[in-house]
């Protein structure tokens, strides 16, 4: 049986839960959580705990919610009163300064939703499915001064399924991240990691989404419109303008028509919508627009849409 450590927890969303629980489950002491201010979330904008703060409070572990922490007098204090073995950083979102990177022994450990040094940046499991990956995983690394370029300390691989969305995927690679942290804190402590710098010309970039990402540019393939779509959930999702009001795409898929479109056409065949896309190896590719919400209205499916808006073959999405 492994000697439990002594950590503090840095984390916020719900991707981070999963690692918390599971620390705390293998033994480990975890007396301090460390986590984003309460702020205004939802359609309401009703102030919220975040995920990581809830569960600490389950799980009778104290919080403190740091409006800063590079120059805190007090945070510092506090971390050195403890006098972690490690601080287990999981979607915090604040860069950890330098003096927080050198104070515990096995140092700032990160888990991070992708096989670094690909997909660094804050939205690494959206991105990854949007670019059609067929392959992601998790990485446990040691953070440095860099964005997510510290020494790579382990990692898993998950195969990303063809239906999977960034709300499907996400939770999978929460699960598998917990398990790994505890393996690699115990195989840290035991000396039997060997951190690997990580090849930084191999590095592609996962930047934080912006609603821009959403709109769906049509001179795009089918295939990279579908895993946008999938990838952009739930925010900012996939949208375009019909008789110039915001539709909403929430299901579609890329297939084969015999119809050639130009990129943005539309064509109606009975209950279904199809929408011409950009050339793939000089093949036209079309996309089935399956479920939609036009500005101010429900979700609907094509049929619906169909009958209720009337759109016409011929006529072009976009602006």
């Amino acid at each position: 049986m492994p000697s439990p450590l002594n950590l503090v927890f840095c984390g916020t969303p719900g991707f981070a839960v999963p690692t918390l629980e599971k620390l705390v489950g293998a033994g480990h002491s975890v007396p301090l959580v460390v986590t984003q201010p309460d702020r205004p979330r939802g359609r309401g904008m009703e102030v919220a705990s975040a995920p990581v703060k809830d569960a600490a409070t389950r799980l009778g572990i104290a919080v403190v919610q740091p409006a800063t922490i590079k120059n805190n007098a007090e945070f510092r204090d506090q971390l050195v009163a403890i006098g972690p073995d490690a601080i287990i950083v999981v979607g915090y979102g604040r860069i950890i300064p330098q003096w927080m990177i050198d104070f515990p022994r096995l140092g700032n450990l990160n888990l991070h939703a992708s096989l670094l040094p690909k997909y660094r940046g804050a939205a690494p499991i959206q991105w990854a499915i949007a670019n059609g990956e067929a392959v992601t995983g998790v990485t446990t690394m040691r953070i440095d001064a860099g964005l997510d370029t510290g020494d790579i300390l382990m990692q898993h691989e998950i195969s990303i399924a063809p239906e999977d969305t960034a709300e499907t995927l996400g939770p999978k690679l929460a699960t598998s991240g917990a398990a790994l942290m505890v393996e690699t804190l115990r195989r840290l402590d035991n000396g039997q990691v060997r951190p690997t710098p990580q090849d930084h010309s191999q590095a592609t970039l996962a930047p934080i989404l912006k609603k821009g990402d959403g709109r769906m540019n049509f001179a795009r393939t089918a295939d990279n419109l579908f895993n946008r779509l999938r990838g952009f959930q739930p925010w900012p999702g996939a949208f375009t303008i019909f008789k110039e009001k915001t539709l909403q795409v929430h299901r579609a898929q890329p297939l084969q028509h015999a119809v050639q479109l130009t990129p943005g056409q539309i064509t109606v065949e009975g209950t279904r919508l199809f929408v011409g896309c950009g050339k793939d190896k000089d093949t036209d590719t079309t996309l089935e627009l399956v479920e939609l919400q036009l500005e101010g209205k429900r979700r609907m499916t094509a049929q619906e849409f169909i009958n209720g808006y009337r759109p016409k073959s011929g006529d072009h999405l976009g602006q």
